[in-house]
């Protein structure tokens, strides 16, 4: 065997389990236009053995006989919900929200939720943005503010950055290079993850009550609510007090972790997925347990709750090729809605809304 001589281990028996399913999943391209102008062409991935719910409602609807280990949850529930024998408390339900609900979820996303007192990956080094979405569709510039002395006097104030404010684009272009600035498309595009409700301290992996922060709209709330019940104690309501947003676009992948910094693990997370379909991946208590892999597409919800909250999971691949992204519904509907600006962004992306109950 190759490497056996010096007495090293091959580099993928190193690897955990979990470690070697993100490594199969992960989009790598091929060499042939490495060094070409050209579109990149994914390299092709053995997908097999990915769980696809939307196959298993199908046959759950015609009573045909399901994969081994998936099984119907009797819940009273008002769509069908499986859950995996060898993962007690996770539940998936596909096709839980509508095309309606989904384009408005996105929407919010975009638009409402990286919106201040609502922190985002950006707060570190540009402070609170306001409007990034609207900015990016009308092409600004986000530009330092280095005082009243600077050449960079911007007309257009973001609201409350410090030190950071919009140019309109034509700006920046007679006041030269003399200022830090990036493209409000750039950040929108690096837009990574935002907090609702309680605001979640990444530095420090907690919650952080004393940071401002805005309640989780009740409309999500409510559907929160509904969506967690299969996954609920006998008796209780979720209670929505937290939620992070992750975006996703082209390449991006959310490596193996665990949710567990919420005080009663009974509690589900109620996880939403929108835009590009992608790929989970759904592990055990150790990072050496083979993970499970299943598609999320638009629209499906995942609740994770009792000792599912102790799995490591993640996301190792989203589809934005047009033909695996399976968003032509989507598309058709923002389409006949006008909103040109969000289909551009999600026909390359990804949104994923979990919400957390906290104490």
């Amino acid at each position: 065997m190759y490497g056996s001589e010096s007495g090293s281990v091959p580099e993928d028996l190193e690897r955990t389990a979990f470690r070697r399913a993100e490594k199969k999943y992960k989009l790598y391209y091929e060499d042939t236009y490495k060094s070409s102008k050209k579109k990149r062409k994914p390299k092709p991935v053995d997908l097999s053995e990915v769980l696809d719910f939307n196959s298993i409602l199908e046959s759950y609807y015609q009573n045909v006989e399901l994969p081994h280990g998936v099984v119907p949850l009797r819940c009273g529930f008002d769509r069908p919900v499986f859950s995996l024998e060898n993962r007690p408390g996770f539940y998936f339900i596909p096709g839980a929200l509508s095309v309606k609900e989904q384009c408005q979820w996105i929407k919010e996303s975009l638009t409402s939720f990286p919106q201040p007192p609502n922190r985002t990956n950006h707060n570190a080094f540009y402070g609170p943005i306001n409007d990034l979405f609207i900015a990016a569709n009308e092409r600004k510039v986000l530009v330092a503010d280095g005082g009243s002395n600077s050449e960079c006097d911007p007309s257009v104030s973001n609201g409350g950055v410090h030190g950071w404010k919009f140019f309109e684009e034509h700006e920046v272009s007679l006041k030269g290079s003399t200022c830090k600035s990036v493209s409000a498309s750039v950040l929108l595009r690096k837009l990574r993850w935002s907090t609702l409700g309680l605001q979640f301290d990444w530095s420090k992996r907690n919650y952080d009550v004393s940071l401002p922060h805005k309640k989780i709209p009740d409309t999500l709330c409510q559907l929160a609510k509904r969506l967690a019940t299969p996954a609920m104690p006998l008796g209780e309501e979720f209670q929505p007090e937290g939620a992070i947003v992750n975006y996703f676009g082209p390449g991006d992948m959310l490596g193996g972790h665990l949710d567990d910094m919420e005080a009663d693990w009974s509690k589900p997370i109620v996880s939403m997925s929108l835009g590009c379909k992608a790929i989970f991946l759904l592990g055990g208590k150790h990072r050496e347990d083979p993970p499970i892999a299943m598609f999320l597409r638009s629209g499906d919800v995942v609740l994770m709750a009792g000792e599912a909250r102790e799995c490591f999971h993640g996301v190792p691949r989203i589809f934005t090729d047009g033909e695996n992204d399976e968003i032509v519904t989507l598309q058709r509907q923002f389409s006949q809605e006008d909103d040109f600006s969000v289909l551009e962004y999600i026909r390359s992306s990804r949104i994923n809304i979990n919400i957390r109950q906290v104490y």
